[in-house]
C-alpha cells in the first residue's frame, strides 16, 4: 500500500490530476519522482518492481503535459490492456493501439488522427516504428513524451534481448528526442548502461524503486539425481495452493511435468514461444480465468502478466541470469500475500544452462554477406532489403547491422536505410566483433557463476539477491529457508508488507 503523506505544491497538482483523470486514491513516491522529472523535461529511467504502478507514470505526466505520449510496447496483448484501462478511467484521454492487425483503410484513418493530435496516448510495438506511414504521422504529432515500455529488452546483456528494440534510438532521434521514458522491473547496472546508451538518453535522471519483496519465501532445494528433482517438483506442485507457474527450460521436461500432474488429477496448460498466436492467447486465458490452476512454461511467458494472486514460482530448470529469476519469481504475490519461490537445482544445471545459452559468437561469414548487399549497389538500403539480398531473417540482420554499426562500419541515414561508411574495413570490424562476442560470453558465465551463488548460498538468500541489484539488506530476513534453518522461532507476516519478528 502507499504510503499517506502530506504534499504541497507541485506535489499536489500531481495527486490531484491522478485523481482526477485516473481516480488514484495516492501516488508512491518512487512514481511522483519519476512523474517530477518528466514534467522537467528530463529523460528518465525508471527501474521497479513488476506490479509497481509504472503505467501511471506516464499516463499522469503525459495527462499535466501537451502533445500525445507514444508508448513503445512488445507485446499487443499489454498494449490492449493499457488502452482499456485508460479508456475506462475518470478523465477523457482517448488512446489506441496501432499494430498489424489494423486494416489499411482503419491504419490510414488512425494515422491522420495520430497526426492531427487527437489521441492523448499512442501504443505500439517497435516495428511499427520503421514504417514510415507510421514515423511520418508521429513526427507531425510532436510527441511530448516517448516511453519505452520493458526496456531491458535493448539490452543486449538483457534476459530478453529484443532486436526490434535497436531501432529505437535512431527513430527518438529523429523525432526531435522528445522527452524519454525507459520502464523496467529489473535491470542490473551493465543493462542500465546499454539502455540509456543504445536510446541516447540525455544525462537521465535513474530511478531505482526497491526490490525487495518480503511477501515473497525464498528456497532452495537441492538434489543429485534428476529423477529426484521431478519427483519433488510434481510433489511440491500436488500439494501447493495454486495457483502457480513452473518454470522449465525445454519442452521435453514440460510435457513430463505434465503428464505427471494429469496423473495427480491437477489441470495445467503449457506455454512457450513456440506456439501460434492463438493457442498462446488461449493458454494464457485458460490460466489468467483460473480454468487451469498450473502452468508449466519456458521464459516466453510472464512479460505483461498481471495476475495477482500467483501462490507459487517454481523453477524445475535454473534460469541464466539472477535478473531473469528475479522478474520470474516477481510474478507471484503481487496482491501483497504470501507466496514461495522455490529453485530445485543440481549443481549440473549451470553446465546444462551453459549450452543452452551458447556461445553467441557472430558469423564472420554473414557479416561478409551484408556487407556485401550494402557494397553492392550506390543506393542505401533498408533492413528488409537485405534481408531478401542474404537470404537471413529480418532479425538475423537486425543483429548484424548493430554489430556493424558499433564498429562504426555501416552508418544508419535519417530515413532508417543504411549504407557502408567510406573506407570501410570489413577484417577489422570482424576482430572487434569477435572481441566483442568474448566479452559478452565471459559475462554470460559470470551471471550463471552469480546463479549458482544464489543456489548454493547459506545465507540469507534475500540479502544476495537485493545486494546484486546493488540494494544494501543486511538479513535474516525471517522469509528464505537459510534464515529460517538459522531463526527457526521468527517468521514474516506477509500482510504486514515488511519484515518482522511475530510469535
Amino acid at each position: 500500500m502507499p504510503v499517506k503523506r502530506s504534499v504541497s505544491g507541485a506535489g499536489r497538482s500531481i495527486l490531484q490530476a491522478a485523481r482526477e483523470n485516473f481516480g488514484f486514491d495516492d501516488l508512491r513516491l518512487g512514481q511522483e519522482a519519476a512523474i517530477r522529472s518528466l514534467l522537467a523535461k528530463r529523460d528518465t529511467l525508471v527501474v521497479m518492481p513488476t506490479g509497481s504502478g509504472k503505467s501511471a507514470i506516464y499516463q499522469v505526466a503525459g495527462i499535466m503535459r501537451r502533445g500525445p505520449v507514444l508508448v513503445v510496447s512488445p507485446l499487443i496483448a499489454l498494449q490492449k490492456d493499457q488502452v482499456d484501462s485508460i479508456q475506462a478511467s475518470k478523465g477523457n484521454a482517448r488512446a489506441l493501439v496501432i499494430n498489424s492487425t489494423l486494416p489499411f483503410s482503419e491504419l490510414r484513418d488512425a494515422l491522420e488522427r495520430v497526426a492531427r493530435r487527437k489521441f492523448k496516448f499512442i501504443f505500439l510495438a517497435p516495428e511499427q516504428l520503421v514504417k514510415e506511414e507510421v514515423f511520418n504521422a508521429l513526427k507531425e504529432a510532436r510527441l511530448a513524451f516517448v516511453v519505452i515500455d520493458e526496456a531491458h529488452c535493448i539490452s543486449q546483456w538483457g534476459h530478453d534481448f529484443r532486436p526490434d528494440y535497436l531501432e529505437l534510438g535512431r527513430v527518438i532521434d529523429a523525432l526531435g528526442h522528445p522527452v524519454t521514458l525507459a520502464l523496467t522491473a529489473t535491470a542490473s547496472s551493465e543493462v542500465r548502461e546499454e539502455i540509456v546508451q543504445r536510446l541516447g538518453m540525455n544525462k537521465p535522471r535513474i530511478l531505482t524503486a526497491s526490490f525487495d519483496r518480503p511477501n515473497i519465501y525464498l528456497r532452495v532445494d537441492r538434489f543429485e539425481q534428476e529423477n529426484k528433482k521431478l519427483e519433488a517438483v510434481i510433489h511440491q506442485v500436488r500439494w501447493a495452493t495454486k495457483p502457480g507457474i513452473v518454470y522449465v527450460g525445454t519442452r521435453k521436461t514440460a510435457e513430463q511435468i505434465m503428464a505427471s500432474l494429469a496423473e495427480e488429477g491437477i489441470s495445467s496448460v503449457f506455454y512457450h514461444g513456440g506456439l501460434k498466436a492463438s493457442e498462446r492467447h488461449q493458454v494464457q486465458d485458460e490460466f489468467m480465468s483460473g480454468r487451469a490452476g498450473v502452468i508449466v512454461a519456458t521464459n516466453a511467458f510472464g512479460m505483461g502478466i498481471d495476475k495477482a494472486d500467483i501462490r507459487f514460482v517454481y523453477h524445475h530448470d535454473v534460469p541464466d541470469s539472477l535478473d531473469a529469476y528475479y522478474q520470474e519469481i516477481g510474478r507471484g504475490g503481487r496482491d501483497g500475500e504470501r507466496s514461495e519461490a522455490i529453485l530445485f537445482f543440481r549443481k549440473e544445471d549451470i553446465g546444462a544452462q551453459a549450452f543452452h545459452t551458447g556461445s553467441g559468437k557472430t558469423s564472420e561469414d554473414e557479416l561478409g554477406t551484408v556487407a556485401d548487399a550494402l557494397s553492392a549497389g550506390s543506393r542505401a538500403l533498408k533492413i528488409s532489403e537485405i534481408a531478401e539480398r542474404t537470404d537471413l531473417t529480418v532479425r538475423r540482420v537486425q543483429m548484424l547491422i548493430q554489430k556493424l554499426q558499433d564498429t562504426e562500419t555501416v552508418q544508419v541515414l535519417s530515413s532508417g536505410k543504411l549504407k557502408l561508411r567510406r573506407n570501410a574495413d570489413l577484417h577489422r570490424a570482424a576482430e572487434l566483433v569477435a572481441a566483442s562476442d568474448e566479452e559478452r560470453q565471459r559475462g554470460n558465465k559470470e551471471r550463471l557463476e552469480q546463479m549458482r551463488d544464489y543456489a548454493e548460498a547459506t545465507g540469507c538468500r534475500r540479502e544476495l539477491l537485493l545486494r546484486y541489484f546493488g540494494e544494501e539488506f543486511h538479513g535474516p530476513c525471517h522469509n528464505c529457508d537459510n534464515c529460517e534453518a538459522q531463526n527457526p522461532e521468527a517468521t514474516l507476516d506477509p500482510s504486514v508488507g515488511t519484515r518482522r519478528e511475530v510469535a
